[in-house]
């Protein structure tokens, strides 16, 4: 299997911090990009950062969003992404501790693919991101990336 990109959209050091350890703790051993706003993010995806990921073989099968961001917010930078061609198919997942409903139905109004609350016990967290790689990594077909897809 190639090495698929994972794409972690995180400001908190804390949370980067224990993704990848439940990655690690998970040997799901993929390359991980992480952007600490959303505004980054966009920049990765859409091709002006200077590590852009688009043109190259650095796009990611998954991207990791987090809601409470600065710059831009989680729900703004997944509005973007689906409007945008070339990032309307990317599988997004909310990786978020917002319990608030209104979260939720955004989310998925706007596009999300999933929503998953970061549990606050790290045993739960290393267990929900096992799942998430074995689904998303693994048994999920991603689009080709570079396509123009009907609108």
């Amino acid at each position: 299997m190639e090495n698929k990109i994972i794409l972690l959209v995180e400001d908190n050091p804390d949370d980067v911090e224990l993704t990848l350890r439940a990655f690690k703790k998970n040997n799901i051993a993929n390359e991980i990009v992480v952007k600490r706003d959303g505004a980054d993010a966009l920049e990765y995806l859409h091709g002006t950062g200077p590590d852009s990921a688009s043109g190259s073989n650095r796009w990611p099968a998954i991207t990791l969003l987090d809601l409470k961001l600065p710059k831009i917010d989680g729900i703004e930078v997944l509005k973007k992404l689906r409007a945008d061609p070339r990032t309307k198919l990317l599988p997004v997942i909310i990786l978020t501790s917002s319990t608030q409903e209104q979260d939720i139905i955004n989310s998925y109004s706007f596009g999300a693919n999933s929503y998953v609350r970061k549990p606050v016990d790290f045993n739960q967290f290393i267990e929900a991101v096992r799942q998430l790689g074995l689904y998303w990594l693994i048994l999920n077909e991603i689009a080709p990336s570079g396509r123009k897809y009907p609108q």
